[in-house]
């Protein structure tokens, strides 16, 4: 088999397999609410298959770098949500969805240019999300309609992150570990959820689940942290492995918080 043949083949299996496992928790997202549906939407299942595919092409060093570019881009992610939230409650999905991406890129194009730190990035995180949990709590509490699936939605959501995958694996021997990170980290979950979720139950309970969003980017923001520690000291594997089970223990609590916060309020 030729090396241009057999990366084709290992191409087309990663986009396969990172696509069938957003699609899967996407599903689960519409059937659970805005609460259960963002802690399963801030998961790293999108970032987390783009950053393994990264680890079995590039050494530690490489992910360590690529993680200390995507921790700011969480902040750029929480100021995508806040501002698809506010346009959301006037506009249809594409003005909301186009409006959101835009600052996303913007704000990337600035951090590019940056030099940041394992420091830098985290204060830039605190700051980000110090701005928007409390702007985005109003929001957070709507009725979420039932959801009728159409033909083209699971298409949809697998081209979306195929494409995701694709780019990553293709772009990242010849833009570095830098442009790697920020491209991991570009949020196609929540734009296929808008795209998708808007026209069907409308803006207002589609930015519910955005909105909720917030506590589940905060633990995601640790673990890209945790990767660039770990994977410097510990190697890629266990880096990985740390990153992910902080993010699923981190959703974890979020979610038996919740609970708890219901039974309180229950009579």
């Amino acid at each position: 088999m030729s090396p241009e043949l057999a990366f084709l083949l290992t191409l087309l299996l990663r986009m396969a397999i990172t696509a069938a496992f957003v699609v899967t928790a996407s599903v689960i997202t519409e059937r659970s609410g805005p609460v259960i549906g963002a802690l399963v939407a801030t998961l790293p299942i999108s970032a987390g298959p783009s950053y393994v595919f990264l680890a079995l092409d590039h050494d530690a060093a490489f992910i360590a770098e690529g993680a200390l570019a995507s921790l700011p881009i969480n902040a750029a992610t929480i100021l995508l949500g806040l501002t698809y939230v506010v346009l959301a409650q006037r506009h249809n999905a594409v003005v909301s969805c186009l409006g959101a991406v835009a600052v996303w890129i913007a704000l990337a194009s600035i951090i590019r240019s940056v030099h940041w730190t394992l420091a830098g990035g985290l204060a830039v995180n605190v700051i980000a999300f110090a701005i928007c949990v409390p702007l985005l709590r109003r929001f957070r509490h709507v009725r979420m309609p039932l959801i009728t699936r159409r033909w083209y939605d699971i298409p949809l959501r697998a081209s979306l992150v195929a494409t995701l995958v694709a780019t990553v694996v293709t772009a990242s021997g010849w833009v570095g570990p830098k442009v790697s990170g920020i491209i991991a980290l570009f949020p196609v979950v929540f734009t296929s959820m808008m795209l998708i979720l808007h026209p069907r139950i409308g803006g207002p309970a589609t930015a519910a689940v955005i909105a909720n969003s917030a506590g589940g980017l905060m633990g995601l923001g640790i673990a890209i942290a945790m990767i660039n520690v770990a994977a410097s000291r510990f190697g890629s594997t266990i880096g990985l492995g740390i990153a992910l089970a902080i993010c699923v223990s981190w959703n974890l609590g979020l979610w038996w918080w919740s609970r708890r916060k219901l039974a309180r309020v229950e009579p």
